[in-house]
C-alpha cells in the first residue's frame, strides 16, 4: 500500500466515523429480523455476508416466509437496491484508473453511509487515484466490520431484546438521518416525496409490491424531473 493510499484510508475513516453510529441499530435490527423470520443463525450470517444490504435483506424476508417465487425475490432485491446505480454513476469518475478487481470490491462494499460521507471528497481530489481508493475503502471496510459484528449480535440476541425498546424504529431513524442530507436538488426532492407518498398509499399491496412500486415511481419521478430541469436550462441559454 502506498503512503497516499494509507493517508486516504485515514482521512476516509475520520470522515465516516459520525455516519457509522447509525449502522449499529440498523444492523442489530437486521440480525434480529432475520432470526424472527425463521432463518437459522448459519443462514442469517450467510445472508448477511453474501447480500450485505439491509434494505434488500429485510425487504425479501417476508417473501421468503410467504414462500414467494424466486423471481419475485430477485426482482424485489434489485428494485430495493436501484439507488446504488445512481450512487455508482456519481462515483464512477473517481474510479478512473482503478483496477477492475478493486472496482468489483468497491461495488460489493458500497453503502448509503459511505457514499454520503465520501462522494464529495472523492470527486474533488482528481489528481491522486491511490488516495481516492483509500478514502473509499477505509470507511467501507469499517462499515463492513461494524455491520457484520452488530448483525451477529442481533442474530444471537433475537428473542432476548424487549420489544419495548423499539430498535426497529431506531434503525429507520438512522437511515433517515443518512438520506435526508443527500436531498439537495429538486429532482432528488421530487423522487423522495413521490416515493414516500406512494409507499404510504400502496403499503396494503401483497408481497411487498407496494414498496417495489413506490421505488420505481420515485426513481422515475427523479429522472423526469431531471430531464425537465435540463430542458428548462437549455431553453434559458438560447
Amino acid at each position: 500500500m502506498s503512503p497516499s493510499f494509507k493517508r486516504g484510508m485515514r482521512d476516509g475513516v475520520r470522515r465516516y466515523l459520525p455516519f457509522s453510529v447509525g449502522l449499529i441499530p440498523w444492523s442489530l435490527v437486521t440480525g434480529i429480523t432475520m432470526r424472527s423470520a425463521g432463518l437459522s443463525p448459519f443462514e442469517a450470517v450467510g445472508m448477511n455476508i453474501i447480500v450485505f444490504g439491509a434494505t434488500a435483506q429485510i425487504g425479501t424476508l417476508p417473501l421468503i416466509v410467504a414462500g414467494a417465487p424466486l423471481w419475485l425475490m430477485v426482482l424485489t432485491a434489485l428494485a430495493l437496491n436501484l439507488r446504488f446505480l445512481i450512487f455508482s454513476a456519481a462515483l464512477a469518475p473517481a474510479f478512473d484508473g482503478v483496477r477492475q478487481r478493486y472496482r468489483w470490491l468497491s461495488g460489493y462494499l458500497m453503502t448509503d453511509g459511505v457514499f454520503a460521507a465520501c462522494v464529495d471528497g472523492m470527486n474533488q481530489n482528481k489528481d491522486d487515484p491511490d488516495w481516492r481508493l483509500g478514502y473509499y475503502l477505509g470507511p467501507s471496510f469499517l462499515s463492513w466490520g461494524v455491520w457484520q459484528a452488530c448483525s451477529l449480535i442481533g442474530v444471537l440476541a433475537a428473542g432476548v431484546v424487549p420489544k419495548s425498546w423499539s430498535i426497529e424504529f431506531m434503525g429507520t431513524t438512522a437511515l433517515i438521518v443518512l438520506l435526508v442530507p443527500m436531498v439537495r436538488q429538486l429532482p432528488m426532492l421530487c423522487a423522495a416525496l413521490v416515493g414516500g407518498l406512494a409507499a404510504c398509499l400502496l403499503q396494503g399491496l401483497p408481497l411487498r409490491l407496494g414498496l417495489i412500486s413506490a421505488i420505481v415511481l420515485g426513481i422515475g419521478t427523479g429522472f423526469v424531473a431531471e430531464h425537465l430541469l435540463q430542458q428548462r436550462k437549455h431553453h434559458a441559454q438560447r
